[in-house]
This record gives structure tokens, C-alpha cells and sequence, in this order.
């Protein structure tokens, strides 16, 4: 069995198989309908770098160790298998282009430290744009007070920029690998649509101004903890847009959507091609969710379904075609998947669990519960969804309660609300089962 494993940074339900008739993605689209698109896929920490080493390692963040963007797994878990690795040590060939570790700067062999190699990877390999994609139309969107919050309209065409590039290479190791006679298990991670919002400027076309429109909050939205640090310039910086900004940053999301949708399409082509289908395990997925205006907020790193939901759709050999699976995932489920799919055994004990019986049983349940963190400095949140309510325990005492049923925008917090105490009880215990960040140790 191949594994062809697609990430896409930043990525909230802005699909058109999860709803959406706005945003052009028929890419995605069409996996969806050869495939299983999970409506309630929940990753264990909306943010990059510790949501890909829980669901690269099949472990939770408090287990991990990783709570931010700046700490690499093997400093916390130096011995531990990866997803990739775990295939690589039982003779697939291992490639992984483009962002599926986080990435950080600095040395040569400091990046290649972040890749993961050797350790992950046979070959693994980041791109930069070509002069010929240079940014021909755009702006900073808080006048440089937030440097990355940028918007771009580059020229030349997709693999002038590197999600093109990610496309190119990984079609190129699943041609090479597959003339060899070798499984093979190729990431190919997009940093579209992730800030700076950088794409070419055919997929801007598609949304003209004006095409879109600005979700807001109602007037007696309750009031939620920090969304940030205190301090931090975000919600600043976020308070102060106009709503030309807020529809600059929109647009210049979608066009980063529906560029990322067209390199999963040749990827999918290249599947076409070669007859790869019913030999080869097809996962999309988002690596954290994203905020568009709720709260007035323009980021992840929430406790709140839009930053903790995620598009996940999955196309297995012998898996339902199609089919919608609405039972609760997590994505601690993914590396278990993986490895029952290609018959490897488990390098180490998982949070997760295969989720072959979904695949083919999309209206099978899910979990009882899926579970996520966030960390604000010393305070923490773990936060529980099950299948109509959400609970976010802070450890500064602070508790939330979402009716997901009838508030699915969760603008109505009822924790201190009469009648609800039975609710809150119950969801607490939930959380009772998880093991303490390792933050705990430092407050």
C-alpha cells in the first residue's frame, strides 16, 4: 500500500464538499466524492508545530511535550518513531516535500533538523519562489505591525511558487518509486493557504472584490478568556481593521485555497495516471483550523471549533465512496490508520485508533469525545467536544459551555448559566482522563 499524505497549512472547512459554494476547490471536491470527508475531525492543538507532532507521532501534545512553534519534537521525544519512519523502517521509500514537520529557519543543518532527517525521510526538501514569482500586487494588511500578515498577488505561474514545487517533486517520487516496483509514502504539504497570503495572481481573479462576504458576531455574544497573550499585538492589530482589510485578508484566504486546491489536483491526475488508486492510501487533511471575523479574530490558536475543527477526507482501497462520515475523529487517529492500512505494527503506544471501521462504515459512531489544548504563557486550556457540547477547562479556573447543537458558532457561553451544572460535571470528568500538559510542571 502507498500512502499519499496531503497537508495543508491553516486550512479551515472553506471547501466547497464541507459547504462552502463560495470558494472554488473542485479538486478536493472530487477525493471527496472518491472518498470518506470527515464533518467532525478535531486536531489535539490548533497550532502548526505541536499539531503536527501529535499526529505525526500518534500522541497528544500533553504527551509530547511540543505546546508551541519553536521547540522541535526530538528535543522532547528524541527516540520516538514518526509516521514516515515507521514505514521507512519496513522498506517504503520515504519522501516528504514542503511543510509536513513545521519548519524553522536558520543553518542548513538546523533546518534539515526541523525535516526530520534522516530520521523521517529518504529525501525531504523545502522551495523558495523563482524570481519570475515575484509579488506584482498587495500590501501589508496592519501597516507592518504584524509582518506576516500579508497579502500577495505574485506573478509567473504555480511552480514559480513553492506549493507548485512541493506538487512537482512529489509527482516525480511517486513516478520514480512506482517504476522501481517500491511503496512509497509522499508528503506533499502546502503552506497555502498559511500567511503570508502569497499566490499566484490567477486564483485572486477568482474572487473578485466584493464576490465575498464578512461573517459577523451577533450583539450579545458572551465574552470568552484572551484569545492571545496579553500583550501580544494580535487582537490590536485585528481591532483596528477596517473592512476593506477584513475583506483583503478574506480574499486573499480563498485565492490561497483554491491554489492549494489546484496542486492536490495534479497530484490526483498523476493517481489517474499511474492506476495507483487501488493500491494506495489517499489522506487530505488541515493541520489546524482558522478564525474569519469570529470574535474578530484572524488566526488559529483557539479553543473554539473554528480553530479546533479541521477538513480531513481520506480515500482508501475497499473504503466507501462518496460517503460522509459525522461521527468524531481525532487526528492522533491518523498514524494508526496508517500503519493498519499497510500492515506495519505500531512502534510505540497511541492515543488514537484506526479508523479503517469509519472508512468503511462512514455512519458508524465515532469517539465519544475528542479533545484539544492551547497554552497562554503559564495558563492552559483542555477543551472536550463531544457530540453536542463543547467544555474548555482553563487552569486559571475559567470554564466554558457551547450547545454545538443550537450555537454552532458558539457566541453563548452557558457554563454559569442555570441548569447546566449536570452538563459541565459530566464534560469535566472527561478531561479528568487527560494526562497534565507539561506545563503544569512550571506553574
Amino acid at each position: 500500500m502507498n500512502v499519499l499524505f496531503i497537508v495543508s497549512d491553516d486550512l479551515r472547512d472553506t471547501l466547497g464538499c464541507y459547504g462552502n459554494t463560495a470558494v472554488k476547490t473542485p479538486n478536493i471536491d472530487r477525493l471527496a466524492a472518491r472518498g470518506v470527508r470527515f464533518e467532525r475531525a478535531y486536531v489535539q492543538y490548533p497550532v502548526c508545530n505541536p499539531s503536527r507532532c501529535s499526529f505525526l507521532t500518534g500522541l497528544r501534545c500533553e504527551q509530547t511535550g511540543v505546546v508551541d512553534n519553536r521547540t522541535r519534537l526530538r528535543t522532547k521525544l528524541p527516540d520516538v518513531v514518526t509516521m514516515p519512519q515507521a514505514l521507512r523502517q519496513r522498506g517504503w521509500h520515504a519522501a516528504g516535500y514542503g511543510k509536513i514537520f513545521h519548519l524553522g529557519g536558520g543553518t542548513e543543518e538546523q533546518r534539515a533538523l526541523w525535516l526530520d532527517l534522516p530520521a523521517s525521510w529518504d529525501e525531504a526538501k523545502v522551495f523558495r519562489p523563482t524570481p519570475e514569482g515575484r509579488v506584482i500586487e498587495g500590501r501589508n494588511l496592519t501597516g507592518g505591525k504584524l509582518p506576516w500578515c500579508q497579502w500577495g498577488a505574485t506573478a509567473g505561474g504555480d511552480d514559480d511558487q513553492p506549493d507548485g514545487l512541493n506538487a512537482l517533486h512529489a509527482i516525480r517520487a511517486m513516478e520514480e518509486q512506482t517504476a522501481a516496483g517500491r511503496p512509497w509514502f509522499v508528503g506533499a504539504g502546502f503552506h497555502r493557504p498559511h500567511d503570508p497570503f502569497l499566490s499566484p495572481k490567477a486564483y485572486f481573479d477568482l474572487y473578485p472584490p466584493g464576490s465575498l462576504r464578512l461573517y459577523r458576531d451577533p450583539a450579545d455574544m458572551t465574552p470568552a478568556p484572551p484569545l492571545a497573550m496579553p500583550g501580544g499585538g494580535f487582537q490590536t492589530a485585528f481591532d483596528a481593521f477596517t473592512d476593506q482589510e477584513r475583506m483583503e485578508f478574506l480574499r486573499a484566504y480563498y485565492a490561497g485555497v483554491s491554489f492549494m486546491d489546484a496542486q492536490v489536483g495534479r497530484l490526483l491526475d498523476a493517481l489517474d495516471r499511474l492506476r495507483l488508486w487501488e493500491r494506495t492510501l489517499v489522506i487530505f487533511a488541515g493541520d489546524n483550523g482558522y478564525h474569519h471575523n469570529e470574535r474578530n479574530w484572524w488566526n488559529k490558536n483557539t479553543l473554539f471549533e473554528r480553530s479546533c475543527r479541521v477538513p480531513l477526507v481520506v480515500a482508501a482501497p475497499g473504503g466507501a465512496r462518496g460517503a460522509v462520515c459525522r461521527g468524531l475523529v481525532e487526528f492522533v487517529d491518523l498514524f494508526p490508520t496508517v500503519a493498519d492500512y499497510c500492515g506495519v505494527p505500531l512502534p510505540h503506544g497511541m492515543a488514537g485508533i484506526p479508523l479503517r471501521s469509519l472508512l468503511e462504515q462512514p455512519s458508524e459512531p465515532g469517539k465519544e469525545a475528542a479533545f484539544t489544548l492551547v497554552t497562554r504563557g503559564l495558563n492552559y486550556g483542555q477543551s472536550v467536544r463531544t457530540e453536542r457540547w463543547r467544555l474548555s477547562r482553563w487552569s486559571d479556573g475559567a470554564i466554558e459551555l457551547y450547545d454545538e447543537q443550537n450555537d454552532p458558532q458558539e457566541t453563548h457561553d452557558l457554563a454559569g448559566q442555570p441548569g447546566f451544572a449536570q452538563q459541565v460535571t459530566a464534560l469535566t470528568a472527561l478531561l479528568d482522563r487527560l494526562p497534565k500538559p507539561a506545563i503544569e510542571a512550571r506553574r
